[in-house]
């Protein structure tokens, strides 16, 4: 009996360390995306994320809503710097997310000030 409790928890914890391993590590789509940062902050009641939006049309209409791994001060600080700017931000897209890294499933990983190609010249 007690074999069989042993071999049981050992293939659970097995298979719990597996996930989160799998979820941390693994990564869906990584891309850039351009647009104006419309939106960083830091938010949450337990877990304190940093999230942000950034506008990809003229009328707002296309929203790309992404967060920020609290590890990367760079990319927080170039984010807070550029608010209100034209930017491009490189990301990464993972498969799930979990309650301390963010609300959304995209990271970014790098950030760059562009030129609008809306702005008259």
């Amino acid at each position: 009996m007690k074999k069989i409790l042993g071999i049981s928890l050992a293939i659970i914890t097995l298979s719990i360390v597996c996930y989160f391993t799998f979820i941390y590590n693994a990564t869906y789509s990584e891309g850039v995306r351009s647009g104006e940062l419309i939106k960083f902050s830091n938010k949450g009641m337990i877990f304190k994320t940093y999230e942000g939006e950034l506008s990809q049309g003229i009328s707002g209409a296309q929203i790309f809503s992404f967060s920020v791994l609290d590890s990367d001060a760079k990319v927080i600080s170039d984010l807070k710097e550029m608010e209100g700017h034209y930017v491009k931000l490189t990301y990464i897209e993972r498969y799930k997310t979990l309650p301390w890294w963010g609300d959304s499933k995209y990271f970014i990983i790098e950030v760059k000030k562009e030129e609008s190609p809306f702005k008259i010249k």
